[in-house]
């Protein structure tokens, strides 16, 4: 699942973490990301201790047996963190799956914690991207879910995203425990409170919060990548 910051990501990977037949991993690329880039992001040096440092290493992990033999390995990546330097071969033996979020919504909450981000770190660039990679590859467009619908059906939404990666859906995926989990990768303390206090998705966001007006030229360069996309964004499934 390929997403950026500020998506839903860790919420969506606690409902797939909750499924009985599912392995999940945190955002594998991470310590490659900031071996490769020397950005100061908070735990910087706890990451780089949790995770290996070479793509290589991590590429060979995500493509091996499915730990615990689970039957699903849900594999929950920041787009930005597959960096140029980063090779594309392994990706073909894997099937990918997209999370958006509105821009002006997904700007106005990254800039509380990064008070000045380029097009590059939303990471729909990056999604553009490699959909266009893997729909090249396919024939078709690969799943598109946004998560605006997940808070809106989660259900539904859900439904159509297992449908479309050929996975039964589970009733599971709709709640959880609140805390912490094993697999949450170590920056947990500085993202995942709202996750954490969580036991399911929560009520719809209003993500017609105002932009920062220095972000006004960031938001025009990124709308038209999330428009690119959201054009293919999975419909919620009816529900009987």
């Amino acid at each position: 699942m390929w997403s950026g910051p500020r998506n839903l990501s860790t919420a969506l990977m606690r409902a797939w973490g909750s499924r009985a037949d599912t392995a999940v991993v945190d955002e594998p690329l991470y310590a490659a990301y900031l071996a490769a880039t020397g950005l100061a992001h908070p735990s910087r040096e706890a990451v780089l201790a949790s995770q290996p440092t070479d793509w290589r290493v991590v590429a060979d992990a995500l493509t091996g047996p499915v730990p615990g033999g689970r039957a699903v390995f849900y594999q929950k990546h920041m787009a930005h963190h597959l960096l140029s330097t980063v090779g594309r071969d392994w990706l073909d033996g894997l099937r990918h799956a997209f999370l958006l979020r509105a821009p002006a919504g997904m700007l106005a909450s990254l800039a509380r914690v990064t008070p000045h981000p380029a097009p590059a770190d939303t990471g729909l660039p990056q999604q553009v991207a490699l959909f266009d990679r893997t729909a090249d590859r396919l024939g078709h467009a690969p799943p598109v879910v946004d998560a605006a619908d997940i808070l809106r059906a989660p259900e539904a939404t859900l439904r159509a995203l297992c449908a479309a990666l050929g996975v039964p859906f589970d009733a599971a995926m709709l709640a959880w425990a609140p805390g912490p989990r094993p697999e949450d990768g170590v920056w947990a303390p500085h993202w995942y409170a709202a996750t954490w206090a969580s036991t399911g998705f929560g009520p719809p966001r209003d993500d017609g919060d105002d932009v920062p007006e220095a972000l006004r030229g960031v938001l025009d360069v990124c709308q038209p990548f999330y428009d690119r996309l959201a054009a293919h964004r999975l419909a919620p499934r009816r529900l009987a």
